[in-house]
């Protein structure tokens, strides 16, 4: 069984203080005990002098959020998605999802912080962070943002240093309110549709089909496999008629019930071909697939390439 290596924060810390010449423990905050998980802040133009690299991000899942002021050009490669950032960037985060960051100029500035469930999560049974619409399945948060918006952004990184820094006994409450001030930065820059709070009927069965259809992501392993594939899977597990769910899917999203599940199944095709080293008789099977040449004539009709083309 081959598992997907996840970047860790350690892995995080160690290749940062390796490429800057120091040992771990001279880079992590002060004050910060485990037990309430971890979070750290950087900034951007100092890192990259001196990292004395490019400080491309590796397109990977991590197992830690990040949150990220980016200014500068740059080009972010997000799930299957790129996007060309002329100016200024914000950008989310978390540990279901690859990204990739690369610089794009010499003029890079901005600040990013990294931080994991735990330093949110007092109870250990649920992810509040995983409720925030910022956060949410089928979301590309990475949003373009004025010069104006990104000063005031900055500001809000500063404090958050200047607390990190400080011996004040409760300062990690304090950055706590920063981080979620950054959250609703971010979410409200999303479009209304997707920080909708209706509680009515349709809305509650395209919530539960979401949820289901995320529970079964990151495939992890060559041996985990998809249990819900088609339309009537889903709609048997919500004990719904098949037809009232493609109503509804098709009435909120734009969607049918098929052509969403293909989406997420093709997202997450190119995230194992280019994140993997799986032949693509794994992959096909890993997604549900019961013979390789559907898999690959499905990829095929949705991306307009084999999968090894896509691969190369």
């Amino acid at each position: 069984m081959e598992k997907i290596a996840h970047a860790s924060l350690e892995d995080f810390y160690q290749e940062i203080a390796q490429k800057m010449g120091k040992d771990v423990e001279s880079i992590l905050p002060k004050g910060l005990q485990k037990d309430i998980g971890h979070f750290n802040v950087f900034d951007i133009a100092q890192t990259i002098q001196r990292l004395r690299l490019s400080f491309e991000m590796p397109y990977n899942r991590r197992k830690y959020y990040k949150i990220s002021l980016i200014r500068g050009k740059n080009r972010a490669e997000y799930a299957d998605k790129t996007i060309e950032i002329k100016t200024n960037a914000l950008l989310f985060a978390t540990p279901k999802v690859p990204y990739n960051w690369i610089p794009e100029d010499e003029s890079q500035a901005g600040s990013f912080c990294v931080f994991t469930e735990d330093f949110f999560i007092k109870d250990k049974s649920h992810n509040i962070l995983e409720d925030l619409p910022i956060f949410q399945p089928g979301n590309v948060p990475i949003f373009e943002i004025d010069d104006e918006l990104a000063d005031e952004i900055e500001q809000l990184y500063k404090k958050i240093k200047k607390e990190i820094d400080s011996d004040y006994i409760f300062k990690y409450d304090l950055i706590r309110n920063y981080v979620l001030e950054l959250i609703h930065y971010g979410q409200k820059l999303q479009p209304a549709s997707k920080l909708s709070t209706s509680n009515d009927a349709s809305m509650r069965v395209v919530s539960l089909f979401v949820e289901l259809l995320e529970r079964q992501f990151p495939i992890e392993t060559s041996e985990q496999r998809l249990q819900l594939k088609t339309a009537k899977d889903f709609a048997d597990r919500l004990a719904i008629h098949v037809n009232y769910l493609n109503k509804k899917l098709k009435e909120n999203t734009g969607k049918t019930t098929t052509e969403i599940i293909a989406d997420r199944i093709i997202q997450e095709a190119k995230i194992l071909l280019k994140q993997t080293q799986w032949n693509v008789s794994e992959i096909s099977y890993a997604l549900g697939f019961e013979e390789i040449a559907h898999f690959s004539n499905f990829f095929k009709k949705k991306t307009s390439l084999a999968p090894l083309e896509f691969r190369a």
